[in-house]
């Protein structure tokens, strides 16, 4: 239990500092309406990290049975999620694929590494995890939510095609890909402004979402039972599938099958809240669903260490 508590640390921490921020106006009245620090987030920060993060990456990792198991139970709770969004709460397009990151897109990097380091004591596994969602599940919902715009025919599809050059996030994780694959070097000139830039990613995202909290209104009945829907979906529904597909249909045991249900495990990554936002969605509900999802994740992951660790 205190090794899955010293990863959750830092979340709170941070989060804490924004919702006082925001609390006493530390920030200017401007701050949190406009939404300064989840654009500098989504804009400037989160596209350095990507690109360092793909450039340096080895897709090769991904050709593994557990990496499978995990993919298999993430896309299984995407479709659920989009489905329970669409057809339960009738939500719009966009927010669809809002409410389907919230109950199926892990926090892989900064929970899922301090978590793979104090109870897994490696980080080989979440990487690969990292890796298969950043390379095919985040293009997969900006597509969704950019289908999603007021737009018709040739038109929709033209900024479709555009997306990798007019989103920072995909546009500099391909590039990070394409460097990757030619095996350039990047000197040192180039990586230390971006590792500062990316450095930033974490803390302006958590403490955006902290920052929201004074906003936050309580949420109808309707809006109660989606979200502990999605949180079910996240905490519970995609570990247990996880296991279930690991130990009966892939064979895993030990060490294998432990790190896998435990990274499906991570409750749900703030970057919904950051999408949500930069696309001017609903931003609640995924604010919502981060924060439960983790406070719940506490007991979840402490459960799955000790039955699996």
């Amino acid at each position: 239990m205190h090794n899955v508590i010293t990863g959750f640390l830092p979340i709170w921490a941070l989060t804490a500092c924004g919702w006082a921020a925001g609390r006493y106006n530390v920030l200017g009245a401007q701050a949190q309406a406009q939404h300064v620090l989840g654009r500098f987030a989504f804009t400037f920060a989160m596209p350095s990290l990507l690109f360092l993060t793909m450039s340096r990456s080895h897709p090769g990792d991904l050709a593994r049975p557990g990496v499978a198991v995990f993919a298999a139970s993430l896309v299984t709770v995407f479709a659920a999620g989009l489905l329970v969004s669409r057809w339960m709460f009738r939500r719009k397009r966009g927010e669809q694929a809002i409410g389907a990151m919230a109950a199926s897109y892990v926090n892989s990097a900064n929970l899922g590494i301090p978590v793979a380091v104090h109870v897994l004591h490696d980080t080989s596994f979440i990487v690969a995890a990292a890796l298969f969602q950043m390379l095919f599940i985040t293009p997969l919902i900006l597509v969704l939510i950019e289908l999603d715009v007021r737009r018709e025919g040739r038109e929709r599809w033209t900024r479709i095609l555009q997306l990798p050059f007019r989103n920072p996030v995909i546009g500099a994780s391909a590039l990070g890909l394409v460097v990757a694959g030619i095996g350039l070097r990047l000197p040192e000139e180039v990586v230390s402004p971006l590792q500062i830039l990316g450095g930033g990613a974490v803390p302006a995202a958590l403490f955006a979402l902290g920052m929201s909290l004074n906003a936050r209104a309580r949420p109808d009945a309707d809006g109660r039972t989606e979200r502990l829907i999605l949180v079910g979906l996240k905490v519970a529904a995609q570990p247990l599938l996880a296991y279930a597909l690991g130990r009966w249909l892939f064979g895993l045991d030990g060490h294998a099958l432990f790190a896998v249900v435990l990274c499906a495990g991570l409750p749900t990554a703030q970057n919904a809240f950051i999408f949500a936002s930069e696309y001017s969605l609903d931003t609640e509900l995924p604010r919502d669903t981060v924060l439960l999802s983790t406070l719940l994740s506490m007991v979840s992951l402490s459960l799955i260490a000790w039955q699996l660790g």
